[in-house]
């Protein structure tokens, strides 16, 4: 079993996947717009160009996402994307990279779990955890 999350844009779906995959590396592969799927013409033409379906793969990790047809579907809560990392510079490079544009809740710094953990909200308004794993 594999448990995806899929993450709910206001328009800027395939711009936040190129930038996932810039900051997170993986690929992207899938990235289908309403207006190439059939029967899809009743969202009319402003969502010829929007993503319906995105698919990034990093390592044996996915996430999904796509452009929400109504304000109710971004309007979602109580939920972050963990990514746990074994280097501190690699965590706080990772964290830096999705906070340009966004804002910190936490700054990234030392946790009692932690050599390295913060929290962000990056500009698609996507709510991130980024921590480094404890050397055991």
């Amino acid at each position: 079993m594999k448990i995806i999350s899929n993450l709910y844009f206001k328009g800027d779906c395939a711009e936040a996947f190129e930038r996932y995959t810039e900051v997170l590396g993986g690929e992207i592969k899938a990235m289908v717009t309403f207006g190439e799927v059939p029967g899809e013409e009743k969202l009319g033409p402003a969502f010829e160009k929007l993503i319906m379906h995105a698919w990034l793969d990093v390592g044996d990790q996915s996430l999904m996402g796509c452009d929400a047809p109504t304000e109710d579907d971004v309007k979602l809560g109580g939920f972050s994307v963990a990514v746990h990392v074994a280097d501190k510079m690699e965590a706080r490079r990772i964290f830096d990279a999705l906070l340009v544009g966004g804002s910190a809740s936490m700054p990234f710094q030392a946790a009692p779990w932690s050599p390295g953990f913060g929290m962000l909200t990056d500009k698609f308004g996507v709510p991130w955890l980024i921590n480094t794993e404890a050397k055991r």
